[in-house]
């Protein structure tokens, strides 16, 4: 009986081995054909045109500017009511001294003469005081030197018109004092210095 069950199972196994093994053979056989072509597509060749590139300029000329409608007024000038005197003769009277005053070049000292103002600047008006309308003078006390230029100037009194001491016409007084210009006192042919010599400088705002 055991014989039996033995012939009958080895049997089977065998059966079904062949039939695995065949079915693999046609499996195998069934890939192994020639491979398929694949058609090859060219992509035709692109080419860029050539493109020119044009610079255009911005050839239009700006705008003109407006011109202002009122013009900005003018300011005032100082002027110099006294001409540059020696302490002694401080109160005299005298004509007035035009600003930028120029009188001759100096030229070679061939004979003795006092010292005369040759360029007077005008100096500049304090916005503080033009602001407020303030007036006075100043008088401004120098050394000419022997090249006929200002040295060591102080201001020996300033007032406004009111006859109050003030300092607000002081800075502007001595920059311009500095940038006077002389010819300078000649004594046996020589230059010499002139000290003590005193310049009155009046700030007044044009009516």
């Amino acid at each position: 009986m055991n014989v039996a069950r033995l012939i009958t199972a080895g049997a089977l196994a065998l059966a079904t081995t062949f039939g695995l093994l065949f079915l693999m053979h046609t499996l195998i056989a069934a890939n192994m054909g020639e491979p398929e072509e694949v058609e090859e597509r060219k992509i035709a060749d692109i080419t860029m045109p050539e493109t020119e590139i044009e610079t255009q300029y911005d050839t239009e000329k700006p705008d003109k500017p407006e011109d202002p409608e009122e013009p900005p007024p003018d300011l005032p000038e100082p002027e110099f009511d006294t001409p540059d005197v020696n302490p002694d003769a401080l109160n005299m009277s005298a004509p007035r001294i035009a600003a930028n005053l120029k009188v001759g070049g100096i030229g070679g000292f061939s004979s003795d003469g006092e010292y005369l103002p040759i360029v007077k600047v005008q100096p500049r008006y304090p916005n503080r005081a033009l602001s407020r309308g303030i007036e006075g003078y100043v008088i401004v006390e120098f050394t000419v030197t022997k090249s006929g230029a200002v040295r060591d100037p102080v201001v020996i009194e300033a007032v406004d018109t009111r006859g109050n001491p003030t300092t607000i016409f002081n800075s502007s007084a001595l920059k311009a004092a500095l940038k006077f210009k002389y010819k300078p006192r000649v004594i046996d042919g020589e230059p010499v210095e002139v000290p003590g010599v005193r310049n009155k400088i009046t700030f007044a705002i044009a009516k």
